[in-house]
């Protein structure tokens, strides 16, 4: 579209965000862009505008730490009622974006059509449209991750997600312990679809108390039977105290490292063929581990790449020294005539 470039230069995150949607369509049209684009936002502009204006010179400090895709771009955000989902929505308004709010409601406590209700509540507030979706989830092992799954099929790979730095500081550490690679202690990456990360969770409840929101809380955030938890309620605190300061920028930097490292990784393993174990054995085998992690994890439905015990055994297999191993999940790796394969048996 030939007003793309118009609209990121004035948009948030690019520069001077405009004051109203009209100054916005105004650059627009100035820079080259449609008056399609211009007319779209002016309409936008009557409806909204004193919402979106007022909400932009309250929480400019915040927005402009945010990456919010250009005003007037259609966007779901995922709400659950919790601090930072609740201030994601109300800076994702301030933005200028047209926001969908979307609560998903996975049956798992009583009372939950109340939380519906204080979402919808608040997005109406603030003029973004809503939608309450209900998902089945069973109860049983990695509740948290298969409600997790459930939640983000409904909400699509394009929903805005309210994930601060806290949070992907945790989410290194959860990842260290699982013993994952560059990949995934470069953590939650930025991008569209988090656009408030490099807030911190002090500055989302400070959105809602600006805005007299009341945000939920979930008391399974506070269960010590789920890892993250105790990582944010123990791990993280206990290290601050030891290193004498706060650790959450200090991870958050090192998970930009590796993510530049990941990168650089997945580049050089791209053309190799992973299932050949002659060349594997002869790049350097970080290369090699990074080859095989991207080879297992194609066609599975699995969220995380296999950990570093798994592609242990399967070196094994690379190096010789066994001529297969298990995957987990009915799959594993067998070596024939230099060549890997994935099989996978029945269920019993």
């Amino acid at each position: 579209m030939s007003s793309g470039p118009a609209v990121s230069s004035c948009c948030h995150g690019h520069g001077k965000v405009p004051r109203t949607f009209q100054a916005f369509s105004r650059s627009v049209t100035h820079n080259g862009g449609s008056t399609a684009w211009a007319q779209r936002f002016r309409l936008l502009a009557k409806r909204n505008r004193p919402v979106v204006s007022s909400l932009a010179e309250r929480h400019g400090a915040f927005l402009n730490r945010c990456t919010f895709p250009p005003a007037g771009t259609p966007l779901v955000c995922g709400v659950s009622g919790g601090a930072d989902s609740m201030a994601l929505v109300v800076l994702a308004v301030a933005s200028g974006c047209d926001v969908t709010a979307v609560h998903v409601d996975h049956g798992l406590r009583t009372g939950s059509e109340t939380e519906a209700d204080r979402v919808r509540s608040v997005a109406e507030r603030l003029g973004a449209a809503f939608r309450a979706e209900t998902v089945v989830v069973e109860t049983g092992p990695n509740l948290e991750a298969r409600a997790r799954s459930a939640r983000h099929a409904v909400l699509g790979p394009d929903a805005a997600l309210g994930h601060t730095s806290d949070d992907r500081a945790e989410t290194m550490i959860v990842n260290l312990l699982r013993g994952a690679g560059p990949d995934g202690l470069a953590s939650i990456r930025p991008g569209f679809r988090h656009p408030i990360l490099d807030l911190r969770r002090s500055d989302t409840e400070r959105v809602c108390e600006i805005e007299g929101i009341e945000p939920f809380f979930d008391p399974s955030n506070a269960d010590p039977l789920f890892v993250r938890n105790r990582i944010r309620h123990e791990v993280l605190p206990l290290l601050a105290d030891i290193a004498g300061r706060d650790l959450v920028p200090i991870l958050d930097r090192q998970a930009d490292v590796f993510a530049s490292i990941a990168d650089y990784l997945k580049l050089e393993s791209a053309e190799l063929d992973p299932t050949d174990t002659r060349v594997l054995r002869e790049v350097p085998e970080v290369v090699a581990r990074v080859a095989l992690r991207e080879w297992l994890r194609t066609g599975t439905e699995e969220r995380h790449p296999p950990d570093a015990a798994t592609i242990d055994r399967v070196m094994a297999v690379v190096r010789g020294d066994a001529i297969a191993t298990e995957l987990g999940g009915n799959r594993r790796v067998e070596r024939t005539a230099g060549k890997l394969r994935i099989v996978t048996t029945p269920k019993a």
